[in-house]
């Protein structure tokens, strides 16, 4: 009998395996496609040469992850690269608004009369970000905070809705760049806690950047699973599970699934019901003939780029998608050029981009021309360099990868209390009603992301109950 099977080989799924066999239980993972990698895959999704990530592509939360900074994966081939800017945010008039990893260079793309705001609001919590973010990234009670009086402060800041931190900004510069972070959750702009998402997301670029793995994301994950097989762990691929039947005996199964797809397999009834999924997304994948032709100059040097016209122009985006039920036009992007900092991801020349839109859970449109007439307008000409796309709207993203309901990449709605208390109210989110049966992916805390906490979180609760049990 094992100690531990774990089902799904996604991010979380595997950094919780890793960590129970760095403990010394017994584990095997098993994973319904023919590949590792969940949302952190890379593949050739448009001509040959050219490596696309499915999904995640730029990892802030990667990189300042606790769970991955205490494994070796550098020895297992994972390596950061960095574009010089980590994020830029370019206006029509062909300036830009930057996320640098030097505060005071941030700062100074708002303006003056924002600049000092920005510092104060930020500079405070650097000093400390590594305890910070191991204590934010492990709530529940998980384990108890190292420093509760940042983490207070920290919530103080954070707990309110972004549309009130942004009355601090004097310009739209300032926030219209901040509301396109927090959106990066898929959230409305008004909900509690969007302050601190924005706040994680930048604070993440100032420490560490948003950087790209060489080669792709599927490095993310070739690295845990060689880690994992050094340490006696197996993974099996092409091994759907369907009921709790289809495993081998084990002592406790921790699924990296959807909750949904939790209680189907392990007959929980409606232990879920409640769960609520979020907007989609629509995503292109391009393979470009050269570099993006961004008009401002700041966008061709940022490994990501947001695009939007204006703070407005994002909430409005987000409303259709997430409270009216349409796709918005122009949609808001996000969009992450891997080849500015990797020029391995394409051929000599060539690059990969991609970007992706937000639309209702579920919808099965077309937002490729919404997105293209959306780039023209802050990269005149970009069209000219498609030499191939590939389009995933909500039904694709959901047949590729079962976590993504409806094509929500954040696999449940990060909004309202949801975004910490998910997938239900418990201070032990990561156990279920069966003893021996635990989820670990992104609709548990710390939420959604490549960052593996999720998944190290859940393992602290199945290593505690199995020594309990002997």
């Amino acid at each position: 009998m094992l100690d531990a099977v774990v089902v799904g080989a996604g991010p979380n799924g595997l950094t919780a395996a890793v960590e129970l066999a760095r403990r010394g239980f017994s584990v095997a993972v098993f994973e319904a496609r023919s590949t590792v990698g969940g949302g952190a895959r890379t593949e050739e999704l448009t001509l040959p040469g050219f490596r696309h990530d499915p999904c995640s592509a730029a990892h802030p939360l990667g990189v300042n992850s606790p769970a991955f900074r205490a494994m070796p994966l550098e020895r297992y081939g994972l390596e950061w690269l960095h574009a010089r800017l980590p994020m830029a945010h370019p206006f029509l008039d062909g300036s830009a608004a930057v996320l640098a990893r030097s505060v005071a260079e941030t700062a100074a793309s708002f303006g003056p009369r924002d600049a000092g705001t920005y510092r104060r609001l930020v500079e405070p919590f650097l000093p400390k970000w590594d305890v910070l973010l191991r204590d934010f990234m492990s709530l529940p009670l998980s384990s108890l905070p190292r420093d509760p009086v940042t983490l207070a402060r920290f919530g103080l800041a954070g707990l309110p809705p972004s549309t009130w931190l942004m009355r601090r900004f004097h310009d739209d510069r300032a926030r219209t760049l901040f509301a396109g972070l927090v959106a990066h959750v898929i959230a409305p702009l008004d909900g509690i806690i969007t302050s601190g998402v924005g706040m994680v997301f930048a604070l993440a670029a100032h420490a560490r950047g948003w950087p790209v793995a060489r080669g792709g994301s599927q490095s993310i994950s070739d690295a845990l699973t060689a880690y994992l097989k050094d340490l006696g762990g197996s993974v099996h691929t092409d091994f759907e599970v369907k009921r709790l039947d289809d495993l081998p005996p084990a002592r406790a199964y921790v699924f990296d699934t959807s909750p949904t797809a939790l209680a189907r397999i392990a007959d929980l009834g409606s232990t879920y019901a409640g769960y609520r999924y979020g907007a989609g997304v629509f995503k292109v994948d391009y393979a470009l003939d050269g570099p993006v032709p961004w008009t401002a100059e700041e966008a061709r040097s940022a490994g990501t780029v947001q695009v939007a016209a204006s703070r407005a122009e994002i909430g409005a985006a987000l409303h259709a998608a997430s409270r009216e039920g349409r796709a918005p036009d122009p949609p808001f992007l996000i969009t992450v050029q891997p080849s500015v900092a990797d020029p391995t991801r394409a051929p000599e020349g060539k690059h990969v981009f991609w970007a992706y839109g937000h639309v209702p859970n579920g919808w099965d449109g077309d937002l490729t021309d919404a997105i293209e007439r959306q780039l023209e307008r802050f990269a005149p000409g970009f069209r000219d360099r498609v030499l191939a796309r590939a389009t995933s709207g909500p039904p694709e993203l959901a047949a590729r990868n079962a976590n993504y309901v409806g094509g929500d990449i954040a696999c449940g709605a990060a909004s309202g209390l949801q975004l910490l208390l998910r997938p239900k109210l418990s201070l032990f989110p990561y156990a279920t009603k069966h003893p021996a049966v635990f989820i670990c992916s992104s609709a548990t805390p710390p939420g959604p992301g490549v960052h593996g906490m999720s998944g190290h979180n859940a393992a602290k609760a199945v290593w505690k109950r199995l020594r309990a049990d002997g």
